[in-house]
């Protein structure tokens, strides 16, 4: 069973259902479990000629890596990743100011998925990441994403660098988080067409992505720890940008 076609945990497996029932294939419940949560989702399941199948919790084990998957899981059809030129298709319909978050090489899964999920209460036109260097829309993610992975549109890329000239070209602005920047992110005008850029876990933006930025800004920290964990910067950003819009 291949991961990348998994999702687990009530919580992603019911927004499935309420936002894209089309993609659900299969659905897998842990032998012997029947409360109230699994009963609806199976209801909802027998009414659309969805096969159920009865595993072990073993299987589940095998299949998920032996994440919380809550003794339910569901086959899906393959990812729908956008591309790059889908990305800007995509642009061609937005009638307000763009808000893209591009993330440079997230290799923890929670931390995409979460960044997804603050993605989406923004209101986030695309969350952008490179097709090497990064995680993918594995199981964890959709799960951590709390169903913003079928909401927020992805687009994977296979030149960041390409994208990012071609995002410029298009008049979005980027800019980048840097701990060692001069300017305040509260310093930084993020009401009109923008992209917002944070690096990977620990080593932060590559030397190209940061050279490729129009404007680099810190986030203010009062407190002894030198950074914060990449998806509670995403949302600390993403939330600002949300602020100066509606002020």
């Amino acid at each position: 069973m291949k991961q990348e076609n998994l999702i687990y945990g009530f919580h992603a497996i019911n927004r499935l259902i309420e936002i894209k029932p089309y993609q659900l294939l299969e659905i897998y419940v842990l032998s012997g479990r029947d409360d109230q949560r699994v009963s609806t989702i199976l209801s909802w399941a027998e009414r659309e000629g969805i096969s159920v199948q009865r595993v072990t919790k073993k299987q589940l084990d095998q299949w998920l890596s032996q994440e919380n998957h809550q003794g339910i899981a569901a086959k899906i059809r393959p990812s729908e990743l956008l591309s790059e030129p889908e990305l800007y298709g995509l642009l061609e319909f937005v009638t307000e100011k763009p808000l893209i978050l591009i993330l440079d090489g997230i290799q923890d899964p929670h931390n995409l998925g979460a960044c997804l999920r603050t993605a989406d209460a923004v209101g986030a036109h695309a969350v952008v990441i490179p097709k090497d260097g990064s995680v993918a829309l594995t199981p964890t993610v959709r799960k951590v994403a709390s169903g913003a992975a079928e909401t927020v549109p992805v687009v994977q890329v296979t030149n960041l660098t390409r994208c990012l000239e071609k995002l410029k070209e298009r008049g979005i602005w980027l800019m980048g988080t840097s701990a060692v920047a001069p300017q305040s992110l509260f310093q930084t005008d993020l009401r009109g067409a923008v992209g917002i850029i944070l690096g990977a876990e620990g080593s932060g933006m590559r030397r190209l992505t940061t050279e490729h930025c129009d404007v680099l800004m810190h986030i203010p920290m009062a407190g002894m720890v030198e950074s914060l964990n990449v998806s509670v910067a995403a949302g600390v950003c993403l939330f600002e940008a949300k602020r100066q819009r509606i002020l």
